[in-house]
């Protein structure tokens, strides 16, 4: 069973602008208590996910939870240690940065133009308006799963919006096929591989991805292909 994705068209990144790191202790960390155990890590990141996700709905911010966290919600590895991520639309980056500063977290805007971070529980957390070089756009947000995320439900990027956007980065300069190969095989009856072969198969390394995964039984090949 696979589900329809559909392409999203190249768009300019707008400028966000005018973002200030907000001062004060992040208010959503609590104090560490001298006989508490050390947390675990993945249990942190979902924490932090919760609370983010919960507060984006509450100021009325589309959104789909993006990267690890989201592979986690359609069935895959509990296995967190990195971040938690969000995809939002360009346009709206300056009212979500208002609404984390308003909650007081911090906002810092890194060197790179697609995304904001912030800190949550202890936790890093990418606010992103672009995937693979390609903006967030509605209907990618319109074609989001609401999903359970440790209990609170969230729209979670689809499976397909999810595989390409992994495979669509991958490059000269990054080609990590053994991060990725656990998301698809834990996916891989959830995500409409016609449209990832049709919006990313000609570049040279997706397209080496994809022949892996044929040769390795996680999809089937092309029609038409041996």
């Amino acid at each position: 069973m696979t589900h329809k994705g559909e392409d999203t068209a190249p768009l300019t990144r707008p400028e966000v602008t005018e973002l200030r790191l907000a001062s004060g202790p992040d208010p959503l960390t609590p104090a560490p208590e001298p006989s508490e155990l050390p947390q675990d890590r993945s249990q942190a990141i979902l924490e932090a996910t919760k609370a983010i996700g919960a507060l984006l709905k509450r100021a009325g911010h589309p959104f789909a939870l993006a990267g690890s966290v989201a592979v986690y919600a359609h069935g895959g590895s509990r296995y967190l240690q990195h971040d938690a991520d969000f995809a939002i639309l360009p346009e709206d980056a300056e009212a979500v940065a208002a609404s984390l500063r308003e909650a007081g977290l911090g906002v810092r805007t890194p060197p790179e133009d697609w995304l904001l971070k912030t800190t949550c529980h202890g936790q890093n957390i990418d606010i992103i308006f672009a995937l693979a070089h390609q903006p967030v756009t509605r209907d990618m947000l319109d074609r989001a799963h609401v999903l359970p995320v440790d209990s609170v439900l969230m729209p979670v990027l689809s499976p397909t919006d999810l595989i390409r956007s992994l495979i669509s980065a991958f490059s000269e300069h990054y080609c990590d096929f053994g991060s990725v190969l656990p998301v698809a095989r834990a996916v891989r009856e959830k995500v409409d591989w016609d449209a990832v072969r049709a919006s990313c198969g000609d570049q040279p390394m997706p397209a080496a991805f994809l022949f892996l995964l044929e040769r390795l039984n996680v999809i089937d090949p092309r029609e038409g292909q041996p």
